[in-house]
């Protein structure tokens, strides 16, 4: 638990989809949808200045009865974005996500945005991280058993 979550990045990628906090709605859902994500990072003047998710859509969007086609993804994103540098464990990272109830979380290095984590990435690390830990013991057990 103590792997650094820059594993994490280098073993999926560390491309992070991002638009502008100008465009609406509809074109932020429809870059989601295109790339099969469930987040934009919004960057304005090379700055992240919020984050845009599947959650913002069903509340602020559909809950409220807004106008995806003439709404801002500016006006209804979440900004108070929680960030963490690469260095941050598994472990705290899954921490954050309980503690803040969020899904994906940028990653940022030295003011520059390095990849984003999503619960979904730290889910898959712990069952494959399991899996191969129980491999290792069975086949100790099984060698074990051999000699």
């Amino acid at each position: 638990m103590d792997t650094p979550v820059s594993a994490l990045i280098e073993r999926k990628g560390s491309v992070v989809h991002a638009v502008a906090s100008t465009i609406t709605v509809a074109d932020a859902v429809a870059e989601m949808n295109k790339n099969r994500i469930g987040c934009v990072v919004i960057i304005d003047s090379g700055r992240i200045v919020g984050i845009f998710t599947e959650r913002d859509v069903l509340r602020r969007i559909v809950g409220d009865g807004v106008d995806p086609k003439t709404t801002r993804v500016a006006d209804v994103m979440t900004a108070d974005v929680i960030t963490i540098p690469p260095d941050t464990t598994v472990e705290q990272t899954m921490i954050l996500f309980a503690e803040k109830s969020c899904r994906h979380i940028p990653v940022v290095d030295a003011g520059r945005l390095t990849g984003l984590i999503s619960i979904g990435d730290i889910s898959r690390w712990v069952a494959d991280t399991s899996r191969a830990e129980a491999d290792h013991l069975k086949n100790y057990i099984t060698g074990g058993l051999h000699t």
